[in-house]
């Protein structure tokens, strides 16, 4: 499973690397990484050029894939995508450029709607999108993509969560969904070159 961030999520967040935990737990092998560099992290801080430059993310989202298949020890293994921040948008994306590459996918709490409505109707992997029930405009932007969405698909909303899932206990809740939609889905495909 890769697990994708955006800008102001990185792979060295506590959150992220717990949900990431919770997954090996579960016996799915990880990948967490940030979609952009150090420096363009940076750069971002300060211009937000580059946290909604999707195309960008969505060619790291397809990089990541492919080194990931190159693998001797992942070659017959099915690949899943886990995205939080404007990384749920090359996730979503990039399924929809790669078709049934991409085994399962879950999106964390932000922005599907980034990918556009005709990429989402292109995208074939069951897709989970997880959502605080109490970050009202973010259900709002998810409940549309959820219809463009033409693939196995489900909207989870954690009770009482806020939008960074800061709330005892609802991070858990976060990696026990996606746990279960990736055990669900992930043994029914497997990456091919």
């Amino acid at each position: 499973m890769l697990f994708a961030h955006g800008s102001g999520s990185g792979r060295h967040r506590a959150r992220n690397r717990q949900a990431a935990q919770r997954l090996q737990h579960a016996g799915i092998a990880t990948l967490l990484f940030n979609l952009l560099t150090a420096q363009e992290e940076q750069t971002d801080l300060n211009t937000r050029e580059h946290r909604f430059d999707i195309s960008l993310l969505t060619r790291r989202m397809q990089d990541a894939t492919a080194w990931a298949a190159a693998q001797p020890e992942l070659q017959h293994a099915a690949i899943g995508y886990f995205g939080a921040s404007t990384g749920s948008a090359a996730i979503l994306l990039a399924p929809a450029r790669l078709g049934n590459k991409i085994a399962a996918v879950v999106s964390r709490g932000v922005r599907p709607d980034l990918a556009g409505p005709v990429a989402l109707a292109n995208v074939t992997a069951p897709t989970l999108l997880i959502v605080g029930s109490a970050d009202h405009e973010v259900i709002e932007l998810n409940q549309p993509a959820l219809e463009d969405l033409r693939c196995v698909k489900s909207l989870a909303l954690v009770p009482g969560a806020t939008h960074l899932f800061g709330e005892a206990g609802t991070l858990e809740q976060v990696a026990q969904l996606a746990s279960s939609w990736f055990i669900a889905h992930l043994t029914s495909l497997r990456y091919t070159t």
